[in-house]
């Protein structure tokens, strides 16, 4: 079985990368024998929907599952939906990873543990906020962990997230049509990895 790790060099004694959609590299390594192939991260520098983009190179690789540091909505989605185990929140070599993976020592999980964009530096995460993850069909779809207001977590600088940062005046109307354009294309690329998932399954 091939499984995908996050990680920052190319070889199996490289450390895990704990940025699962801006991560340097993506490693596939057979379970089987420990053979392996090192990928660059296209979506590294991606202004947005690099979870999602990340998501859809994993499964298009045929890896059965991610190990990985943190994971943020989008990405869980897009994975869940291709089949793909996610197994986050992972340290250490991706060899050690693995091999713990074989061992059954890690237990997959369905709920991401980061807020969108949290990869993009800045550190401030939304989730203290309580606003709760993809709450409203509107302006959130999880986009910075809920209501749509917020630009997302690594955009803001670490302590500057109150309550006003949600209100509909603190954004201006360049800065919310950015935003919108942004979770709009989020949002195809979720229905791109559902689709491609329906017709994979629509053949077998």
């Amino acid at each position: 079985m091939k499984v995908a790790v996050s990680s920052s060099g190319t070889n199996l004694d490289s450390q895990i990368d704990p940025r699962f959609g801006r991560c340097a590299y993506f490693m596939i390594v057979n379970t089987d024998d420990m053979s392996f192939e090192a990928f660059n991260n296209e979506a590294i520098a991606l202004g947005g929907g690099a979870g999602i983009q990340s998501s859809q190179f994993v499964a298009s690789k045929g890896a059965g599952a991610i190990i990985t540091g943190n994971v943020g909505p989008n990405a869980v989605q897009t994975l869940s939906a291709a089949g793909v185990e996610i197994f986050m929140g992972q340290t250490g070599s991706v060899k050690e990873a693995v091999e713990k993976y074989r061992r059954g020592d890690i237990k997959p999980e369905g709920s991401p543990n980061v807020a969108d964009h949290h990869g993009m530096g800045g550190g401030a995460s939304v989730i203290s906020q309580g606003m709760g993850i993809g709450r409203g069909m509107g302006r959130g779809m999880g986009m910075g962990k809920g209501m749509g207001r917020c630009m997302a977590s690594g955009m803001v600088a670490a302590g500057s997230i109150t309550p006003d940062f949600f209100k509909t005046d603190s954004f201006s109307g360049d800065e919310e049509l950015k935003q919108l354009k942004d979770q709009a294309n989020n949002l195809l690329g979720q229905m791109q990895a559902l689709q491609a998932r329906i017709k994979e399954l629509d053949k077998k």
